[in-house]
């Protein structure tokens, strides 16, 4: 095996050929999914606080225009270059194919380091991309919507829908060019942690599969597991709390700067308050500090959980690894080596294009919401209380009995925006993660969880592709 490191999206090139294998399409129809349709690099000045001109680099990348409109966030970052965005963009394409979202593959980035700017000058940089996009037709509800990622966030995407719609005036759909807004301007409630959740509901299905788990040696289910999550941000932050809350052992928590490690639990909102004040997880009372961020990954635990960067398992510290599952919430956490490591090793890599598809599932939920112009559950959740309240009452008068304050509530309960949107991710990563189970149990040469992900994607887009009569 070659040392050269391999670029970020040859990597996602290298699992698609793999995956690739197990499929009947053309050549020729395989290369046009594989590549990028349209890659806009760009370049624009921005007049900074104390006077002087910064030229900043940007891109925007629609890997795929099988389905329309584009999806895929914007990163703020220094490390933003157009090989990652295309590799990101890519692997939106298969996500949303995976988990059945009806959009094309987009990404986005502007490479700055968002701490070392003002408030005021991310708002001219923000709002100047988003000219520069409308200016070349590369968003809109119907051309490219783009999302939060990387070091962005609500505060952003109300940036950019602001400048859309000034630019754009009288659009009536105009709120649906970006998701991840504020709830005040259009955005949906549940979008916050829907990673987190759709990557515990992603984990969950696939503890819940007698087969899957008597193979890697463990219980059905997730309570009683112990869990390390690497990353506490949003993605990270969210994972634990619903591994926690669904009774599993959150043991190590890893950040940049150091892990810690608690044999009997941590909790992660105290992790986090404690990390907010002193700047750092390191010295949390009861845990012992481990300074060196990456050996969390190789501590002994059920499942490990990277929700940070790219890369952090390779061909070196692959080996060292001891969960039994690997739930990718990051994008890229393992390299093609680390996968090969793992496949020969018998742990289970459950893999980042679908599991952490969350974000990207309630987006879409968001993105009906502003062309509806209706919030969810508007319209039902009065007559589903009167019609529960109506049959509670009937079942009490039938039965002599009464039901518990608490149950009562419970049974009466009509759903709100936020309990729709939850049910909508839990059904979808539950169908996603038999989809990707049943092809990889009908072909016993299909090495890996994630080249059955891929040979799903590759047959929905290549059937799409086929329906749109580009390919006979």
């Amino acid at each position: 095996m070659s040392n050269q490191p391999y670029s970020f999206f040859q990597s996602v090139e290298k699992s698609f050929d793999k995956a690739a294998k197990f499929t009947k399409w053309d050549k020729g129809l395989l290369e046009q999914i594989k590549a990028c349709n349209s890659i806009y690099s760009m370049r624009f000045p921005v007049k900074m606080d104390d006077g002087r001109i910064e030229v900043i680099e940007a891109y925007r990348v629609q890997h795929s225009q099988h389905k329309s409109p584009c999806k895929g966030g914007i990163r703020f970052s220094d490390e933003v270059n157009q090989d990652e965005v295309m590799a990101l963009a890519s692997l939106m394409t298969y996500k949303c194919a995976i988990v059945n979202v009806p959009f094309g593959g987009g990404k986005g980035g502007i490479k700055i380091n968002p701490r070392k700017y003002s408030v005021y000058e991310l708002e001219k940089i923000t709002r100047r991309y988003t000219s520069e996009l409308v200016k070349k037709n590369f968003i809109g509800p119907g051309i490219d919507v783009p999302a939060p990622d990387y070091g962005t966030g609500e505060r952003e995407m109300a940036w950019i829908v602001d400048t859309y719609q000034s630019l754009k005036p009288g659009e009536i759909d105009a709120a649906g060019c970006v998701t991840g807004k504020p709830i005040t301007q259009g955005g949906v409630r549940g979008r916050k942690e829907a990673t987190g959740l759709g990557v515990f509901f992603g984990i969950r299905e696939v503890c819940n599969m007698p087969d899957i788990m008597a193979k890697q040696g463990l219980s059905v289910g997730v309570e009683g597991k112990t869990v390390v999550v690497q990353g506490l941000g949003n993605v990270g932050y969210h994972s634990a709390k619903f591994f926690r809350e669904h009774g599993a052992k959150v043991v190590a928590i890893a950040e940049h700067n150091g892990a810690i490690y608690c044999a009997d639990g941590l909790n992660e909102e105290e992790v986090f308050q404690f990390k907010q004040k002193n700047g750092s997880v390191l010295n949390y009372p009861g845990a012992t500090n481990i300074f060196k961020s990456e050996e969390a990954l190789e501590l002994e635990c059920d499942i490990l959980i990277p929700a940070a960067l790219e890369n952090v398992i390779n061909g070196t510290n692959a080996r060292n690894v001891k969960a039994k599952i690997i739930g990718e919430a990051a994008n890229g956490p393992l390299t093609p080596e680390a996968d090969d490591i793992f496949t020969e090793r018998g742990i289970l890599v459950v893999p980042d294009m679908y599991l952490n598809a969350g974000g990207v599932t309630v987006s879409y939920f968001e993105w009906l919401k502003n062309l509806s112009h209706v919030r969810y559950g508007r319209m039902e959740k009065r007559f589903t209380e009167n019609m529960n309240t109506h049959i509670l009452s009937q079942m009490e008068g039938l039965s002599g009995k009464k039901v518990s304050e608490k149950e009562r509530l419970f049974i009466m309960h009509g759903p709100d925006e936020v309990d729709l949107v939850h049910s909508g991710l839990e059904e979808t990563m539950i169908a996603a993660t038999r989809e990707i189970m049943d092809i990889w149990k009908s072909n016993p040469e299909i090495p890996d969880m994630r080249t059955a992900a891929y040979v799903n994607a590759i047959n929905k887009v290549a059937t799409s592709y086929g329906e749109l009569g580009i390919f006979p």
